[in-house]
Formats: structure tokens, sequence, C-alpha cells
């Protein structure tokens, strides 16, 4: 297994580390602090698994599968924890899994014709918001104006999620055409 895989794997197993973290409380007044980090290390591997595979030629099917999947895994793992712990509200979550539904059926249609569809930069957009404003949420810092560019982020979350979807299907709507 070549380092960006490898990467990837770590990002999947930092996952209910963060979630325990997030979750427990186990570590006090620290531990939203401690599930940030996580999840700033877990996201950190997002970028460094995709650089290191393009510029060593290490690109590999395993890496063009488990990476979005596991970026997925991260980032809807902390939003429904979120959810949970009523910090944000369940409509943005349905809408941001949705999203992602929709764009995993696309992929797996493209594969089965024997496609790959590459994220693009929408998608690319999208995630690093999420992972910003899930770093705020968690955060949760009691002034006026973080408060603010908390809500603020949600929403842009929210508009990237529904952008990169309308982009993404219609850059990919071939796909779905039945073969003549």
């Amino acid at each position: 297994m070549n380092l960006p895989n490898k990467l990837t794997m770590l990002r999947i197993i930092l996952i209910p580390f963060f979630i325990v973290v997030l979750l427990t409380n186990c570590a006090g007044e620290y531990s939203k602090w401690i599930a940030i980090g996580i999840f700033i290390v877990a996201s950190l591997t997002d970028l460094f698994d995709g650089k290191i595979a393009r510029k060593y030629n290490l690109v590999t099917n395993f890496g063009k599968f488990m990476d979005p999947l596991a970026d997925k895994m991260l980032v809807n793992s902390a939003l429904i924890c979120l959810t949970s712990m009523g910090l944000l509200p369940a409509w943005m979550v349905i809408v941001i899994v949705a999203r992602d539904f929709v764009v995993s059926g696309f992929r797996l249609v493209a594969a089965e014709q024997g496609k790959v569809i590459a994220a693009n930069y929408w998608g690319k957009f999208k995630t690093a918001s999420q992972m910003v404003m899930i770093c705020l949420v968690i955060a949760n810092i009691d002034h006026p104006v973080m408060r603010i560019v908390t809500e603020v982020f949600k929403w842009i979350v929210v508009a990237l999620t529904i952008i990169s979807m309308v982009v993404y299907i219609a850059q990919n709507i071939n796909v779905m055409k039945e073969p003549e």
C-alpha cells in the first residue's frame, strides 16, 4: 500500500477517535479542542494524499474509490454528531448527505461503464468549506462575531453543496444515458 492510500486509511481510522472525543466529553473542557485537532489532522490527510498521489504518479483504483468515501465518512460522521448535539440543523445535514448519495450514484453508474468521474473544483470548495464549518461549529465560540461567521459558513456550505451537485450532474449527465 502506497503512502497516499495509507493517508486515506489513516483518515478512516481517525473517525472513531474523533467521534468518541466529541460525543463523550472524555477530556472535559478540552474535548472539543481535541476533537477539532483530530478532525483537522484527518482533513489534512485528504489534502496530502491527493497531492502526493498526483505528484509521484501513485494514483490507484483503491485511492480513486476510497479517498472520496473516506471524505464522506469523515464529514458525514461529524455532521451527524453535530446534529445530535443540537449544534447543526438536521435539514442541513440531509441536504449534504442527499448530495453525497446523488454524486455516489453517478460515480457508480460511471464505474459500470468503465469511466471514473473526478471531483471538480466546486466539489473541492464544498469539501473545504464543510471542514472549516465543522471546526467552527465544534468550537462553538460564544462571541457575536464568531456566531455570525459560523452561521455564514453554514449557509455557504449549503449553497456550495447544491451548486456542486448541479454542476456535477450537468457535467456528467451523459453517464445516465442508455447506450445506443
